[in-house]
């Protein structure tokens, strides 16, 4: 019987010159797969692990996070489109992304990032990063959701390399 694992991750190098628009996409992408690359080689179990108690986060519980961020930031609010629904939290579990992980299928759960990760960049391919929206009366451009994203997956990120430290001693960038 083989058991699953994380799949690695394709990490390329983020860009040091170029325009403002490949320069956000590059550090974003590469944020992105430095989040994928803390969980490459786990086991499903493993990337169920919480770090240390009362805390229950978990490598999975962020990718599953990150799931729904990458739809509500980037399809949602700054592409408009309409709100198929969260992913994996509901009105009656807000934080399902990162509660509900002892059962769920990390095979599934990274398949459904891969494919947000998609929906998000076709979704703003076509708008300007000035493109504005409003959010609980706040102009937000989406240059600034690119800024957002990639702090929000910088953080995270360091969250996963504790955990993956803690997993299996493996740390790095």
């Amino acid at each position: 019987m083989t058991t699953w694992t994380a799949p690695e991750a394709k990490r390329e190098s983020e860009p040091f010159t170029g325009p403002e628009r490949a320069m956000l996409q590059g550090w974003l992408d590469w944020q992105r797969q430095t989040l994928l690359s803390k969980c490459a080689g786990l086991t499903a179990e493993q990337l169920r692990t919480a770090s240390v108690e009362p805390s229950n986060l978990t490598l999975l519980g962020l990718v599953r996070h990150m799931t729904e961020v990458e739809r509500s930031w980037f399809v949602v609010r700054a592409a408009g489109h309409p709100n198929p629904g969260a992913h994996y939290s509901s009105e009656a579990n807000r934080d399902g992304d990162f509660d509900d992980v002892a059962d769920a299928d990390p095979e599934a759960n990274l398949a459904a990032f891969h494919a947000e990760l998609t929906a998000a960049d076709e979704a703003v391919a076509d708008l300007s990063l000035d493109h504005e929206f409003t959010l609980r009366e706040n102009t937000l451009s989406l240059r600034w959701v690119y800024l957002h994203m990639i702090e929000e997956y910088a953080r995270h990120n360091g969250h996963a390399d504790l955990l993956r430290e803690r997993i299996d001693g493996v740390t790095g960038d």
